[in-house]
């Protein structure tokens, strides 16, 4: 039988998976974490689709990590006139306020554009499809001449890149969607269009007590300059390949991914790769070889976990695309371990997690089993890739479906324990229960000594069941 897959996979779940059975067959197919897109639709629909994840989850004993992404500071025009096409060397003006636009001109959903940019200044729409210059900027209107023309639909994004706008990184309409996430219980909340360390920090104390790991979305180029703060700040990262290079370029993003994920992976941080992974799957049953290509270079790389977007939202082949990003991972995996990370850095200043490393490997044990409170150890175990398995046992569901996002390391919620005797079968117990390892072999479990206190990790042993 095929071992664990240590590569997660997140898929969004969008109006694809509402049709009868689709969800069903979706999150069978081998999904880790469960996507929220805030971006599209209202509160009732992600209610409705949250409900419908816990239920399947819930049924079928499986720990599905729910991810609630914020649309963020994203510009936009609005309504647009069906069939608009701008005209190449025609002027066009992005106006602040409301109300439907033309071939002349657009609505923008942020009133500060026109005091942000100057004459010159590049402003690209719709992922880039289409480009824009400068020509004015003054009372609230930017006049542009276009540089290169299409049709332009309603709702489409607008990028300034190497503009640092003034825009707060968190909106109302996030906070608003934040509040709904942390009452339903997300596992894990998306920041989107992050540029510091400081907008995670202001996410964070938006929170308040109940607080929920923070998955940093890279896709700003501001974000790149400060990589460093923003991974220290985060809980995970996501690379935003699609918006990052609209900011930057196509041709940086391969790098800067690179960069991305080795900055994580050196911090300890879980780093998540996303955007087009498989999109021909939208509509097709099977991908390009470069996509399946793309997907095994995020695995050799070490991402933790690789993304679908379009591909299960809206896609028609949903189910199909997961079982495919599941095979790809799987043959990637096998073909070799992922580029290593000195293990000092790694572990993130964590010796029970190096020592627990060391002891799984030279002893050849089976599995690694962290009881976890808040989830600390079990990542920085994962942080070192060992050649095992990574068993995280909680009493926490919580904290096993932010877990889910974590490469290697797969989840047990079990009752709370009140010694180190108590928290070692329940070790023990969950292991055998899912098959880790059997009689004769060994396991190395990390535990604290004080019981059910964040922070109290201070025991590696080795067992033989």
């Amino acid at each position: 039988m095929a071992g664990p897959r240590r590569t997660k996979i997140v898929a969004t779940i969008g109006p694809a998976c509402d049709e009868p059975g689709v969800l069903e067959r979706v999150l069978a197919a081998g999904v880790d974490v469960a996507r929220l897109n805030a971006s599209h639709g209202g509160i009732a629909d992600l209610a409705r689709r949250l409900a419908a994840i816990r239920a399947w989850a819930k049924a079928a004993g499986r720990v599905v990590g729910v991810l609630l992404d914020l649309p963020g500071p994203k510009l936009r025009v609005g309504d647009m006139a069906e069939g608009t096409v701008l005209s190449e060397g025609s002027e066009f003006v992005l106006s602040a306020g409301s109300g439907s636009g033309d071939a002349a001109h657009a609505c923008v959903s942020w009133d500060g554009l026109a005091a942000d940019v100057s004459a010159g200044d590049r402003i690209l729409l719709d992922d880039g499809s289409l480009e824009l210059r400068v020509l004015s900027a003054e009372d609230g209107d930017v006049v542009t001449r276009v540089v290169r023309g299409g049709a332009l639909g309603s709702h489409k994004g607008v990028n300034v890149p190497g503009v640092s706008l003034r825009i707060d990184g968190v909106t109302p309409h996030d906070l608003e969607l934040l509040a709904w996430g942390l009452d339903a219980g997300v596992d894990l909340v998306a920041q989107s269009f992050v540029r510091s360390a400081g907008d995670v920090e202001r996410l964070r104390a938006a929170m308040g007590e109940r607080l929920v790991p923070i998955v940093a979305k890279v896709e700003k180029y501001e974000a790149l300059a400060d990589l460093d703060g923003i991974v220290a700040a985060a809980d995970a990262v996501m690379v935003a390949r699609g918006d990052l290079a609209v900011e930057t370029s196509p041709e940086s993003v391969p790098p800067a991914q690179r960069h991305i994920v080795e900055t994580c992976r050196a911090a300890g941080r879980p780093v998540v790769v996303a955007t087009q992974m498989l999109e021909s799957m939208t509509h097709a049953p099977s991908p390009t070889r470069a996509e399946a290509s793309d997907v095994a270079t995020a695995v050799f790389e070490g991402a933790d976990a690789v993304m679908l977007s379009e591909e299960t939202a809206i896609g028609e082949f949903p189910a199909e695309a997961v079982a495919t990003m599941d095979r790809v991972c799987r043959a990637a995996e096998e073909s070799g371990p992922s580029v290593p990370i000195p293990a000092g850095e790694a572990a993130a200043g964590s010796p029970v997690a190096a020592a627990a490393f060391a002891l799984a490997r030279d002893t050849g044990a089976r599995v690694i089993v962290t009881a976890t409170q808040s989830g600390a150890t079990a990542r920085a175990v994962a942080s070192l890739r060992p050649q095992q398995p990574v068993l995280a046992v909680t009493p926490h569901a919580s904290v096993a479906g932010a877990l889910a996002v974590v490469w290697g390391v797969a989840c047990a919620v079990g009752p709370a324990t009140h010694t180190i005797e108590e928290t070692t079968r329940s070790a023990v117990d969950a292991v055998r229960r899912l098959g880790f390892a059997g009689a004769g072999e060994r396991v190395v479990l990390t535990a604290g000594t004080t019981t059910g206190v964040i922070g109290s990790t201070d025991l590696v042993r080795v067992i033989t069941l």
